[in-house]
């Protein structure tokens, strides 16, 4: 199967930020696992909540009928009652198959103060066609706690807007979790100007291929690398 990374610029129009992420996803070929930065289609619009709620909800829309053949992870502005949640959607034949909301929120850019934290118990495998699959929001990539509940992965996704003074800490830290995990590791960085890029996509061996020019980072990858991996050099994961 292919891992497709995006990096792409959010900008303050919600609507063109929404085409953009369709005209990617459809130059991706079938059997591809799609990956979008970390709230890509709003951005942390603190002020703009409502109307990112709404395009969020707009995209699942277009999102489900591109999904056919592919499976496309994002992250959205969500809501419930009064409460507002940062939500990966991961989906896949036309149907949401998997949504977590972000459990460990970021101190540094008042995420604390807009979203509410999510339910820890969903950082969890998902099987999709017998692939088991994961995901870390972001900041939650610090958190070793949440390392062990995703241990056992085949591929696990980093969706993320990682600042640029912190881009060695988001590359150290992709790489080790799929060194550690013995997986494949997806991360997927905002483009934007402050942003540290370093999307990749990460072997079991530690292998990046990355390319912080591109809008489009892409492999095509063997599962048959995890057994041979966690085989050759066995850890005690499965």
């Amino acid at each position: 199967m292919n891992l497709t990374a995006l990096q792409l610029k959010t900008s303050e129009n919600f609507s063109k930020n929404l085409h953009k992420l369709i005209k990617n996803i459809q130059k991706t070929d079938d059997n591809t696992l799609i990956l979008a930065p970390e709230l890509f289609l709003s951005g942390y619009a603190y002020e703009r909540l409502p109307e990112a709620v709404e395009i969020g909800l707009k995209a699942l829309k277009r999102l489900k009928k591109l999904s056919f053949n592919k499976i496309i992870a994002i992250t959205l502005t969500t809501k419930e009652d009064d409460k507002y949640f940062n939500t990966l959607h991961i989906l896949y034949n036309g149907e949401i198959v998997h949504k977590q909301s972000k459990h460990k929120l970021f101190v540094m850019n008042d995420e604390r103060k807009h979203f509410t934290p999510g339910d820890k118990n969903d950082i969890s495998i998902i099987e999709i066609e017998g692939i088991k699959i994961a995901a870390l929001i972001c900041f939650e990539l610090r958190f070793p706690e949440l390392w062990e509940k995703i241990k056992g992965a085949d591929i696990i996704l980093v969706p993320a807007m990682w600042g640029l003074l912190r881009k060695d800490n988001f590359e150290t830290l992709t790489k080790a979790l799929a060194v550690a995990n013995q997986c494949f590791v997806l991360a997927s960085d905002s483009a934007n100007d402050n942003m540290a890029r370093s999307s990749a996509v990460i072997s079991p061996f530690g292998n990046v291929t990355m390319n912080d020019k591109a809008k489009l980072i892409s492999k095509e990858i063997d599962l048959k690398e995890i057994k041979k991996m966690r085989r050759y050099l066995n850890v005690g994961i499965e």
